[in-house]
């Protein structure tokens, strides 16, 4: 390892190494630091939406117009591209520099957005905010392999989600609260403040790539990493497999207010259920981040699947059930049975794919978010398009995606031994 008396001064690398001698900062607030950070993802989509009833209201839209979805679909294709602007430049300049950039963009999004004056301005918006976003996102997941590796990463991004699942346990409540006393565009002017709060607190923040393991930021270089991504088996399955998890995922978020509202008229109390669905991701998350040290992290990822495809199984014959329009509290509990066992094994799979990949972290989470990302929007944006006023869509749709995840599950994890380390 190269030691930073051999750095030249006024190099890029003999800042970063006088960087990492001057800031300290424990492993309690490193993993507090990297959930929040992880988290303005999921606050930039489950504070805006109790606002989509004012948002249709505002742009003229019918009551029941799913147009509305446009606000996570442009967001999550944002978060598909922006990896690009961080992933490589990261891997040669360490990871605070382009992590800052994104913050600032994210804050700059989220204001042009509450002051937009016409929808397709705010659906550019959103655009621009995922690309913000993905810094934060992407990053930290890149820090996360910086620091760890095989279980013990395993175990770090299952607290990281159960801190970053949070969010989506007060923000529809904190944003309803907002809608109460403010204008709607006030769910713009809240994650815009924490990026710029977020900023302060990253000085603290160490850098986690030191220089001897940075990499050229050439078209050759990133060429290579990419080949070196798609060169192993394990990480290929697993990224086509999160592909439809956040399919899924994508589906559930822009789908399930109009579901709530339009097929039960219970739109009004969207964000109890929305918070209540939250709890349990966020106690799946702690159960990961405790079985993972019994099971290893590829006994425990073939277990969650093999349960989740009969928990969707269960969600298929409740959404079938009455027409498409289930009791509210069979189609609840079928949610509550099938949703978490989907977002449980992401954690776990972003695990296994980036494993085998330490020193391209960068590019590999650029790789991983954009194509997870971009086809989960499309995919999600498929299940959103179908919606006929009943629940039956969304539980056909759900069901294939998660078979299809499981099936490459099983393929990346060919030939590990149940506790295997990866």
């Amino acid at each position: 390892m190269t030691s930073t008396q051999d750095i030249p001064a006024g190099t890029p690398e003999s800042a970063a190494s006088a960087n990492i001698k001057r800031r300290d900062i424990g492993p309690r607030e490193f993993l507090l630091l990297i959930s929040v950070l992880s988290a303005t993802t999921a606050l930039g989509i489950d504070l805006v939406l109790p606002a989509f009833g004012e948002m249709r209201k505002h742009f003229g839209m019918p009551s029941d117009s799913s147009e509305v979805a446009w606000m996570i679909t442009a967001y999550f294709l944002g978060l598909a591209a922006g990896p690009w602007l961080y992933g490589p430049t990261s891997d040669r300049f360490g990871r605070l520099a382009p992590l800052n950039f994104g913050l600032t963009l994210y804050a700059a999004a989220a204001i042009t957005g509450a002051l937009a004056p016409s929808w397709p301005l705010l659906v550019i918006s959103r655009f621009v905010w995922g690309l913000g976003a993905a810094g934060p996102r992407a990053l930290s997941m890149a820090m996360v392999r910086d620091r760890y590796e095989g279980n013990a990463m395993a175990r770090v991004m299952s607290i990281s989600m159960a801190v970053f699942l949070i969010v989506p346990i007060l923000a529809p409540s904190f944003g309803a609260a907002l809608l109460a006393v403010f204008p709607w565009r006030a769910v713009f002017w809240v994650p815009a403040g924490l990026a710029l709060v977020l900023m302060l607190w990253c000085r603290r923040l160490p850098e986690t790539l030191p220089p001897d393991r940075r990499r050229p930021f050439t078209l050759r270089a990133v060429g290579s990493a990419g080949k070196e991504v798609f060169s192993h088996r394990q990480t290929v399955a697993l990224i086509v497999s999160m592909t439809f998890i956040f399919g899924i995922m994508n589906a559930y978020l822009a789908g399930s207010e109009v579901i709530l509202a339009d097929v039960y008229g219970y739109g009004d109390w969207f964000p109890v259920f929305f918070g209540c669905i939250a709890v349990l991701f966020a106690v799946t998350s702690l159960s990961n981040a405790r079985l993972v040290g019994r099971l290893g992290a590829v006994g425990l990822i073939r277990a969650e699947a093999t349960i989740g495809v009969v928990t969707f199984g269960v969600l298929l014959a409740v959404g079938l059930s009455g027409g498409g329009r289930p009791a509210f509290w069979l189609f609840t509990l079928g949610i509550c049975l099938a949703i978490p066992m989907a977002q449980g094994v992401v954690p776990i799979s972003n695990t296994l794919a980036m494993s085998p990949l330490p020193h391209v972290a960068g590019t590999a989470s650029s790789i991983i978010s954009t194509i997870t990302f971009a086809g989960g929007a499309l995919l999600g944006n498929l299940v959103t398009s179908a919606f006929d006023n009943s629940v039956r869509p969304f539980a056909i749709f759900t069901i294939c995606y998660f078979v299809v995840a499981t099936t490459f599950i099983f393929i990346a994890t060919a030939g590990h031994r149940r506790d295997a380390r990866p």
